[in-house]
C-alpha cells in the first residue's frame, strides 16, 4: 500500500472519529437540553401553581378585612325581612279565613248577611293586621331587602373566588368598579368617593382578578386617607378608555409615599401599615394581575399631598401577555 493511500486512510479514520465524537457530543447536549426544558417546564408550572396562592390568600386577607362590614351589610336588610315575615306569619290565619269565606260566599254556602257577620269578627280578632296596604309595603320591602343580600353575597364571591386563567370572560371594567365599590360600603363610608365611569368596549380579563385589583386600590387609598380628619379623605375613581385600552385610576388626598416606599412598593411583604393583619402582598399582587392580562401599572405620589395609580389594561389581551396565574 503507498504511503499516499495510507495518509488518506488515516485522515479518513481521524475525521470519522472526529465525526463520531462531535455527534455523541450533539446527542449528549440535547439530552441535557431536554432534562433541563422539562425541569424548567416543571419549574414553571409550580409557580404558577405558586403566584394563584400567592392571589387567592391576598384575596382571603380582603374577605377577613371585610368580614365585619360584609356581615353588617347582610345583617341589616336580614333582619326587617325576618321581622316582616313574622308579621305575615301572624296575619297568615286572616288571609286563609278570607280565601275561605270568600270561597262560601260564591258557592252559596254562606248568605249576603252571614258572609258580612264571619268578616266583622275577623277583623275584631285581627284588629291591627287589617291593612292590605302594609301586606304589600311588607312585602315590598322584604324582597328588596334579599335582592340585596344577594347582591352582597354575589358582589363577595366576585372577590373570593379562586384566579383560574381559563376563567376568563368578556368584562365591563365599569361595572366591576361599581361591584367593589358596593363591597367596599363600610370601608368607604368616611370617604368622599366621586367616580368617572365612560362607556367601555369589554375587555378579556378573570372577573375576581379585576375585582382584586379595584379593592387593592381602593382600601389602599381609603388607609392612606384615614390619618388626617383634618383634610378629609377624598377618593376619585375613574375607568375610561385609553390607547387602545381601559385604564383605572385611583387618586387619593392621602400621606403619600416616600422615594424608598415606592422603590419596594411591588416587592412581596413590604408594607407600612401597622397591623397584623397586612400581608404586605397587595401590590404585589395588582402587579401580577396586570402582567398576567398584558397590562401594565405607573405610581405617582408625593409625600404629604397623595397618591395616584394608573393601571392601564388592554382591550385585546396581547398574545405574548406573560401566563402568571
Amino acid at each position: 500500500m503507498s504511503t499516499v493511500t495510507k495518509d488518506y486512510k488515516q485522515a479518513f479514520l481521524d475525521e470519522q472519529r472526529k465525526r463520531l465524537a462531535a455527534e455523541q457530543l450533539l446527542e449528549d447536549k440535547s439530552q441535557l437540553l431536554v432534562v433541563l426544558n422539562n425541569e424548567l417546564n416543571k419549574n414553571a408550572a409550580e409557580l404558577s401553581l405558586y403566584q394563584q396562592m400567592f392571589v387567592q390568600a391576598d384575596k382571603m386577607a380582603s374577605v377577613g378585612d371585610l368580614s365585619c362590614s360584609i356581615a353588617h351589610e347582610i345583617n341589616n336588610p336580614l333582619s326587617y325581612v325576618i321581622s316582616n315575615i313574622e308579621s305575615l306569619q301572624y296575619i297568615s290565619p286572616l288571609l286563609s279565613k278570607s280565601l275561605h269565606y270568600n270561597e262560601q260566599f260564591l258557592t252559596g254556602q254562606l248568605n249576603a248577611g252571614q258572609y258580612k257577620n264571619v268578616l266583622a269578627d275577623l277583623k275584631k280578632q285581627y284588629e291591627h293586621a287589617w291593612n292590605v296596604h302594609e301586606i304589600y309595603s311588607q312585602l315590598s320591602e322584604s324582597l328588596d331587602g334579599l335582592k340585596r343580600i344577594k347582591q352582597t353575597v354575589h358582589n363577595l364571591l366576585n372577590l373570593s373566588q379562586f384566579t383560574y386563567s381559563h376563567n376568563k370572560q368578556y368584562l365591563d371594567v365599569s361595572e366591576v368598579a361599581c361591584s367593589a365599590l358596593e363591597v367596599l360600603q363600610g370601608q368607604l363610608k368616611y370617604c368622599e368617593i366621586k367616580t368617572n365611569f365612560e362607556q367601555l368596549p369589554l375587555i378579556w380579563g378573570e372577573l375576581s382578578s379585576i375585582h382584586q385589583i379595584f379593592v387593592e386600590l381602593l382600601l389602599n387609598a381609603q388607609q392612606a386617607c384615614a390619618h388626617d380628619l383634618e383634610k378629609g379623605s377624598i377618593i376619585d375613581l375613574s375607568v375610561t378608555q385609553q390607547n387602545e385600552g381601559v385604564c383605572i385610576k385611583v387618586k387619593d388626598n392621602g400621606c403619600g409615599m416616600d422615594e424608598n416606599t415606592q422603590m419596594h412598593l411591588f416587592k412581596p411583604f413590604f408594607s407600612t401599615k401597622n397591623t397584623a393583619h397586612s400581608l404586605g402582598i397587595g401590590m404585589t399582587v395588582v402587579n401580577f394581575i396586570l402582567q398576567e392580562h398584558g397590562g401594565k401599572i405607573e405610581v405617582s405620589s408625593t409625600l404629604g399631598t397623595g397618591t395616584t395609580i394608573c393601571c392601564w389594561l388592554p382591550v385585546k389581551a396581547e398574545e405574548s401577555a406573560i401566563n402568571l396565574l
